[in-house]
């Protein structure tokens, strides 16, 4: 493993002999705890042999909150939800770190093909930039209410490898936050470059996770567990 410093991780482990690992990146603004409630309303089949780790973001100033601080993969800079300039070295920084993570999953035993990188709205695009880029195959990617960064970059970056990932896109239609046209527009540039292997759903919900979006996800893991 590299150098890189570990983010700081909460984990749960769904049995005692563990064969793969999901990593879940939050939102903007929260932390590790977020989605540890989803773990249970999965409702994994027992024993399962998941752990799922939950890292907690960097504490950075974001341009868009007057410059607070609080819990971010990368800065937002732009109200522009479209079109708006990207903070390109913090979304790099950050994949080093989920990067990192990967590996120290390999470290402890679990092969890439078996862990999959999950996020919700700043989480999702991160498990969107990272997953498309690692050079060796990943089991899949958990895209909640997010969307695809550097997004005219991913062509030339992205790695064979994973061009034929599972992706699971999901997002609330009434999502004031990121509006379901940036979604679109992201799952579009998804399909132009050839990601066929993509669930598309959507709920009525705004900027949330819903308990059927919950059991959307569940299949999805156990269907794309090697």
């Amino acid at each position: 493993m590299s150098d890189q410093v570990l983010l700081d991780c909460l984990e749960i482990n769904t049995g005692n002999h563990i064969t793969h690992a999901i990593i879940w990146m939050h939102g903007l603004g929260a932390d590790a705890n977020d989605f540890v409630p989803v773990v249970p309303e999965l409702r994994l089949p027992k024993p399962s042999s998941i752990r799922f780790v939950f890292p907690n973001a960097p504490v950075r100033p974001v341009t868009l909150n007057n410059g607070i601080a609080m819990p971010a993969w990368f800065d937002i800079i732009s109200l522009d939800r479209i079109n708006g300039p990207e903070d390109e070295p913090g979304l790099r920084e950050a994949q080093l770190a989920i990067e990192a993570l990967i590996a120290r999953e390999n470290e402890r035993g679990i092969p890439t093909e078996n862990i999959f990188l999950a996020g919700f709205s700043q989480g999702s695009a991160m498990a969107l930039l990272t997953g498309l880029r690692h050079p060796k195959k990943l089991a899949g990617l958990i895209c909640l209410s997010g969307f695809l960064p550097l997004a005219a970059k991913t062509e030339a970056e992205r790695s064979q490898a994973n061009i034929d990932i599972p992706i699971f896109m999901a997002h609330g239609t009434q999502d004031p936050v990121v509006v379901p046209e940036r979604a679109l527009k992201s799952k579009a540039k998804l399909e132009e470059l050839g990601y066929r292997n993509l669930q598309w759903c959507t709920y009525p919900m705004q900027h949330s996770v819903c308990l059927e979006e919950i059991r959307d996800i569940s299949a999805f893991i156990q269907n794309h567990m090697a």
